[in-house]
């Protein structure tokens, strides 16, 4: 694996980033529009996805980038919960239920890929340190 210059880069960052535009969208738009309250928890859930990515990845340093990650997989969580009750309420339809729900999933797993991944490179870092 190359290394990652910046957080930009970052294929969950990406996905997170569309996501939260889409909510974005989907806001500015009835009925969510007239819906002040879950309108602003949902698109807080969706950016904080992105957020906690760049805002891990700037401190310059796996075990932070890995707190921030567990932190937007977490907002992943969250939005998936917001999503399924707007759905159950009507305020979002079926399509762009399954739609936003599958993406966030699909970040879910793989930032939780990369979690496992940095989380396997510290182990052997360690390892490596300990035999010197």
């Amino acid at each position: 694996m190359s290394k990652i210059e910046r957080f930009e880069e970052l294929e969950i960052w990406k996905i997170a980033v569309t996501i939260a535009v889409d909510v974005y969208l989907i806001c500015d738009s009835e009925p969510m529009k007239s819906d002040w309250g879950m309108k602003d928890q949902i698109r807080r859930a969706a950016c904080s996805m992105s957020d906690n990515i760049a805002e891990g990845f700037e401190y310059n340093n796996n075990p932070d980038f890995i707190r921030f990650l567990n932190y937007a997989k977490g907002s992943s969580g969250e939005f998936r919960n917001k999503l399924t009750i707007l759905n159950q309420a009507g305020k979002i339809d079926d399509i762009v239920f399954e739609d936003l729900y599958s993406r966030s999933k699909e970040f879910s797993s793989k930032t939780k890929s990369l979690i496992d991944y940095l989380k396997k490179f510290e182990a052997n870092k360690k390892k490596k340190t300990l035999k010197i």
